[in-house]
């Protein structure tokens, strides 16, 4: 929320990039709502929550404090048992208390939750 349509994309499509070849991707930015927007909040957070509802992972940029990706990372973590991953440049200190006990794994940066999810989410076959 309240991210520069160009930054909140620009990691979206690196995650797309990266993953896509071994999972179906559901990114909420596919719709095209605007955050406070009156008459769509309540299908903002129904498509959100369906979203968390179809993936077996969830991936989550905590760049910053944000009450709705929290709330979502409760839900997905407490409530339905989905494993999250979170990217984030904040120290174990400097974290919430809320996101660190509800995302399973928080990494320094998308690339190493990428590579995270890739080395214990993709099955690789062997010759």
């Amino acid at each position: 929320m309240d991210e520069h349509a160009g930054e909140a994309r620009a990691w979206r499509e690196e995650a797309k990039r990266r993953l896509a070849d071994n999972f179906k991707l559901l990114d909420p930015m596919r719709r095209n709502f605007k955050d406070r927007e009156v008459d769509s909040a309540n299908e903002i957070v129904e498509f959100d929550l369906q979203d968390i509802r179809d993936a077996d992972i969830v991936l989550v940029n905590y760049s910053k404090s944000s009450v709705g990706t929290s709330m979502e990372v409760f839900y997905a973590s407490h409530d339905l048992q989905k494993f999250v991953v979170a990217f984030s440049p904040f120290s174990f200190q400097e974290s919430s208390p809320w996101m660190v006990r509800f995302c399973t794994k928080i990494l320094p940066n998308l690339e190493n939750a990428c590579q995270y999810i890739e080395d214990h989410f993709v099955t690789h076959s062997q010759a």
